[in-house]
């Protein structure tokens, strides 16, 4: 895997909770319209050396706007590190207004059905495949069906790994751990939401991979809403709040991929200035006041609108 991996939650669907999609996307939705905005940053992020990229099930139509791409675009299996996701179904119907974008279910019967699924899209170029936000709560790791199917898609020469969610990630973290399963784990981790940080560094010595997402906080640590001491640094070194938020999570020594969310590729541009080494010992000491408390972050990411 590389430094810099996309993500497609805000590509593959219509609707998102990321700040600003209005502007980002304009009117038009469509299939077709998101299909081909899909491609132009797939397109920018291979041209740049980008070689993760990560998608789920209930991202839409990310798994097949991404299994088109590879096909037309003749990339082999092996030649990128693909991952997906299992847990949650998209149920949005392609609309914005729609009462829920996607429902969530750990279970084993799930875990089967959308493996094939994703199979059916991606065929040989899946890599990885996570379960999508384990929580302590639902029981998922201690699901020994599950557990049980993980092992044995491993055996078959797809790493397993689970992304997590909520304030109590770090909980989650250690428990993952524990069970020996896994090969990598996904976490948010930013500069206004660190909590997970010291478990991700466990996980990292344990030898798992570590991919970090919502480095900019779902559009919160970018210029649309930066709080004002990264406003201000941002400025003070002429690049986007996005690259600075995104340089900090290259900066923690267990970050091994850092995911850009990017509806753009003048966004995947932007987040991409990130890779200059911008982050240093000042940045530190100035912008690590801007962590909440973790039931506060996760508080104000629930109430974001899709959009």
């Amino acid at each position: 895997m590389t430094p810099f991996g996309v993500g497609l939650a805000a590509l593959g669907r219509p609707a998102y909770i990321t700040l600003g999609r209005d502007d980002d996307l304009g009117a038009d939705r469509s299939v077709e319209a998101m299909r081909a905005r899909t491609w132009e940053v797939l397109d920018a992020a291979w041209a740049a050396g980008v070689r993760y990229l990560d998608a789920a099930r209930s991202y839409g139509r990310a798994e097949e706007f991404l299994g088109e791409w590879l096909r037309e675009r003749g990339i082999g299996p092996g030649a990128v590190t693909i991952g997906s996701k299992w847990g949650y179904a998209y149920v949005g119907g392609w609309r914005l207004d729609a009462e829920h974008q996607e429902l969530k279910e750990l279970s084993a019967t799930r875990l089967r059905g959308q493996l094939a699924e994703t199979r059916a899209l991606l065929g040989g170029h899946l890599s990885l495949y996570q379960i999508h936000s384990a929580t302590v709560e639902s029981g998922v790791l201690e699901d020994e069906d599950v557990l049980g199917r993980l092992r044995e898609l491993r055996a078959e020469g797809v790493a397993v790994g689970f992304s997590t969610t909520g304030p109590r990630q770090a909980a989650t973290i250690d428990r993952a751990v524990r069970t020996g399963v896994f090969d990598t784990v996904q976490a948010t981790w930013n500069l206004l939401e660190p909590s997970a940080g010291e478990a991700l560094a466990r996980a990292h010595e344990a030898g798992l991979g570590v991919i970090v997402k919502e480095g900019v906080a779902n559009g919160r640590l970018t210029a649309r809403a930066a709080p004002g001491p990264l406003a201000a640094a941002a400025r003070e070194r002429g690049v986007t709040p996005d690259a600075l938020a995104l340089a900090a999570v290259l900066a923690r020594p267990w970050a091994d991929v850092v995911l850009s969310g990017a509806a753009s590729v003048g966004q995947l541009h932007s987040n991409l200035t990130a890779l200059g080494g911008l982050w240093d010992a000042a940045l530190e000491r100035t912008l690590g006041g801007l962590a909440e408390p973790a039931e506060a972050y996760w508080s104000t990411r629930a109430a974001l609108t899709w959009s």
